[in-house]
């Protein structure tokens, strides 16, 4: 990867409670102008690293670097100075549902512009277009269906042209034509702008052929591989091939630790 990232995770942990690590002394580097995914099963630290770097959290130690800058979760000056090089699609959409389409995607305009809004009517317009979207424009968001209100919302992320554009989940709740409308589009943006992408994503196939660079993570918040997707695809490590082949059976395990069944029903003193 680059030896100039445009992010950095030095050592990194964190946890929502003393007793239950999310990232545990996490290292990584993101690349300028690269699409780099974040791949991984459910819980094990993929949108916490994007909060991380968004400041919605501090580190519980270690570093989060951007652009050079240390990132201080409380420094709110900071953060709102920092946010304006970054656009986010959260996991959920996140979006304003008692206003239209095309008021959700000027939202950010006007907040963060001083443009006019004969102009800001005119980029509303090219970011819907991007996504297939420009005749929803007056359309509430209630009227909408959630693959359409997903692509309003990357609409959104890209309303600012940012530096930063993070991912969580793009493709969830798309159809096929839709799924491969938005990879394509993920790409295409990142190379026509040189922004820095990075995808947390479950979607391996769409995730590979989109990205220059690819992290794979497990439970609990570690690192497992990463690399160009060719060097993913080609590992003989054993979790690594289980996830990207989406075996059932190997390393990673379908259940959140536990203790076992019979003594969580009492069995054991029955017996």
């Amino acid at each position: 990867m680059s030896p100039d990232p445009l992010i950095e995770i030095d050592r990194v942990s964190f946890g929502y409670d003393p007793s239950r690590s999310i990232l545990k002394d996490v290292s990584l580097r993101f690349p300028r102008g690269k699409v780099t995914a974040i791949l991984g099963g459910s819980g094990c630290g993929k949108t916490t690293l994007l909060r991380l770097i968004g400041g919605v959290h501090g580190a519980s130690s270690g570093r989060v670097v951007f652009d050079g800058e240390v990132i201080n979760a409380r420094d709110r000056r900071q953060l709102y100075r920092l946010r304006r090089r970054m656009g986010m699609l959260f996991q959920f959409g996140a979006l304003f549902t008692d206003l239209t389409v095309y008021e959700n995607v000027a939202f950010p305009l006007r907040e963060q512009t001083d443009l006019p809004e004969a102009l800001i009517r005119d980029i509303v317009l090219m970011k819907l277009n991007a996504v297939g979207l420009r005749g929803a424009a007056p359309l509430r968001i209630a009227e909408v269906s959630g693959g359409m209100a997903r692509r309003v919302a990357l609409a959104r992320a890209i309303a600012l042209d940012p530096e930063l554009i993070m991912y969580d989940e793009p493709f969830a709740g798309l159809d096929l034509i839709s799924m491969g409308v938005a990879a394509t589009l993920i790409r295409t943006l990142n190379d026509i702008t040189g922004a820095t992408s990075l995808v947390v994503s479950h979607d391996v196939p769409e995730c590979m052929a989109i990205s220059d660079f690819v992290v794979l993570m497990a439970a609990p918040g570690r690192i497992v591989a990463k690399g160009t997707p060719q060097e993913l695809m080609d590992s003989t490590d054993p979790e690594v091939r289980q996830f990207v082949r989406g075996e059932p059976d190997g390393p990673v395990k379908f259940h959140y630790p536990a203790p076992e069944l019979a003594q969580d029903f009492g069995l054991e003193r029955a017996a």
